[in-house]
């Protein structure tokens, strides 16, 4: 088996996984009615998510390490298939907070095996082009989710059954058999099953920068779709989403051309910019400045500081590639959920206009002071070298 077909299953799988993520978003304000539920409970389902995948890279992100690759990543696949079909069968707001968990232990279990496993399959040798097939398959899954049942629901009308869970159905099982026929290129090791994420040394505007990148990212996902649906505009979530994250999977071949300390720094211009541009097309309800936001924001989100922040992680951790990407997942997933369950409950006392202002403002605050502080630690070695 040459490594193309090996590392392209892999991708594949990796896809899916994410696939089922977001894949039940356009659904959310049905879910919320189902069980009466405003806001803040939304968004505090959406962030279940990371209740679920936060302990998984805290405690299991180097099970791969112990267990082999293929485990985690088959049991990945099944989770997003039972996740989803817990949806059909009791859909409401407790089934969304229950499957959210389990779909954000299966992206911690494929995440961090995958991102080691690619590595593995093409060599250490190109462990840039791992991380970047690593970031494209898993950002056309998280996008592709969505979009997909946005199609589905426009195409058969209102349905608790997309055709696009129907395609999760028979793709999951599928591909978690394929995955025991994958090569078994890693090597377990004797360690213990429960290890702590690597945080390398240097990487912390890596991390913060992912943090930044997805807290805009899941502002786009959560609360966006709720002021849409606010304004008669929910058919398109889908399309609001997709754009979210695949612009970004498009601008990934011009980050793989940059320095990674090039491409962060034009992440760390481009969150903030795009957020101000999508904010003011909420206020001015204006669509297509919801839709040119959303595309700026999602180049750096998925893109250039995705991109950038997962290879250097990985290159300064190559014996400890699983636990390393469980750290920088630390910082995104920390971002991703936190300022969307604090822009609920704003959300739900002062307006969801008002809730995004704020974030803006914070955003940009804590943008300035990142680039401030990486500035400095980047001048010192010059002035030291200065100095003697």
């Amino acid at each position: 088996m040459t490594k193309i077909i090996p590392a392209s299953l892999l991708a594949v799988s990796l896809f899916t996984v994410t696939f089922a993520v977001n894949l039940q978003a356009p659904l959310y304000d049905v879910y919320a009615a189902e069980s009466g539920v405003g806001p803040t409970a939304v968004t505090v389902a959406f962030a279940a998510y990371v209740g679920g995948l936060m302990p998984t890279l805290l405690l299991l992100g180097g099970l791969s390490d112990r267990v082999g690759r293929r485990i985690p990543i088959a049991l990945a696949l099944l989770l997003g298939a039972v996740a989803t079909m817990l949806l059909v069968q009791a859909p409401s707001w407790t089934s969304l907070v229950i499957a959210r968990l389990l779909l954000g232990v299966g992206t911690g279990l494929a995440t961090t095996a995958g991102t080691a496993y690619m590595a593995e399959i093409l060599g250490e040798d190109r462990a840039h082009n791992a991380a970047l097939i690593v970031t494209s398959g898993t950002s056309l899954g998280f996008g592709g989710g969505a979009l997909a049942t946005g199609i589905s629901l426009g195409l058969s009308g209102p349905t608790l059954l997309p055709a696009s869970y129907i395609v999760l159905f028979i793709a999951a099982p599928l591909l978690a058999m394929i995955a025991f026929c994958l090569p078994r290129v890693d090597h377990p090791k004797r360690v213990s099953i429960l290890r702590l994420p690597v945080f390398p040394k240097g990487t912390w505007m890596f991390g913060a920068a992912m943090a930044l990148a997805w807290s805009t990212t899941g502002m786009t996902i959560a609360v966006v779709p709720l002021e849409l649906a606010a304004n008669d505009l929910g058919g398109w979530t889908g399309l609001v989403i997709f754009l979210a994250i695949f612009v970004g999977f498009l601008c990934q071949p011009i980050a793989r051309r940059m320095t990674n300390d090039q491409s962060l720094a034009l992440g760390f211009v481009l969150i903030p910019f795009g957020f101000l541009v999508l904010l003011a097309g909420v206020w001015l309800h204006l669509l297509a400045l919801v839709l040119i936001g959303t595309c700026i924001t999602s180049s750096a989100s998925y893109g250039f500081s995705y991109l950038a922040s997962l290879a250097e992680v990985s290159l300064r951790a190559p014996m400890n590639r699983a636990r390393a990407t469980a750290g920088l997942f630390v910082y995104a997933y920390f971002g991703f959920s936190l300022p969307v369950i604090a822009s609920g409950a704003l959300a739900d006392r002062f307006g969801m206009l008002v809730a995004m202002i704020v974030f803006s403002l914070i955003q940009i605050t804590i943008t300035a002071i990142i680039v401030i502080f990486w500035k400095r630690q980047a001048a010192l070695p010059t002035t030291a070298s200065d100095a003697g």
